[in-house]
């Protein structure tokens, strides 16, 4: 016998999207999981990720508030969770290091399209759409005091060489953001006088915003 069953109500099926009613092991144990993984087991997990191999991209020259080099964009009646964000610095030749996760309530206008991972393999495809493009070419909304919302930051002002290294950067929220749609989820990173070459990624959860807001 497997070691956990699913064991449902009276919905009728099992699709992403289509969370099981409880899941028992076999001496009719409920078993328990964190959350987030039980949202991507559901199918609700994403990834949007710049830089391959050994190819970086190279960020901004300067944080500008129009400008970002990632983002996810949830329309109407579509709510987005982040849940991490990594970012690795491969070259961070410049000075004046400063990098951001934002949010605000118009989606994005402008950057090369990218359609963002399943977190679960077989997974369907995203409501929600992202777009990636480096030296902030992705165009967000202006950013304002009264309607951007900041999530995490980071800032250097001395140029990364010998005894200076960049570290490994990492958000993981215990409380992360809930974007309800229209919103566009945006990242910036950016150095004075060379932008940075840097390897990011992003995971999200979408859901319907019904889910959440019931009415």
């Amino acid at each position: 016998m497997p070691l956990f069953q699913v064991y449902r109500g009276l919905s009728a099926g099992f699709g992403n999207g289509s969370p099981a009613s409880a899941w028992l092991n076999t001496m009719a144990q409920q078993a328990v999981m964190d959350w987030r993984a039980a949202m991507v087991l559901d199918g609700r997990g994403y990834q949007v990720r710049a830089g391959t191999i050994t190819t970086p991209l190279v960020g901004d020259v300067v944080i500008t508030d129009t400008a970002a080099e990632m983002c996810s964009d949830a329309a109407s009646g579509t709510t987005l969770i982040p849940i991490r964000l990594g970012v690795a610095i491969r070259l961070g030749t410049g000075t004046l290091h400063e990098y951001a996760a934002k949010s605000v309530a118009t989606v994005s206008s402008g950057g090369t399209a990218f359609v963002a991972l399943p977190l679960k393999s077989d997974g369907a495809a995203a409501v929600s759409t992202s777009r990636v493009q480096a030296a902030g070419a992705v165009t967000v909304t202006a950013e304002l005091a009264t309607t951007t919302a900041r999530h995490w930051e980071y800032s250097n002002p001395v140029a990364v060489g010998a005894g200076n290294d960049a570290a490994p950067l990492r958000w993981e929220p215990i409380a992360p953001p809930v974007l309800v749609g229209a919103r566009c989820f945006y990242v910036q990173i950016a150095a004075t006088g060379t932008g940075p070459s840097y390897y990011a990624s992003y995971d999200f959860l979408e859901v319907p915003t019904l889910l959440i807001n019931p009415s």
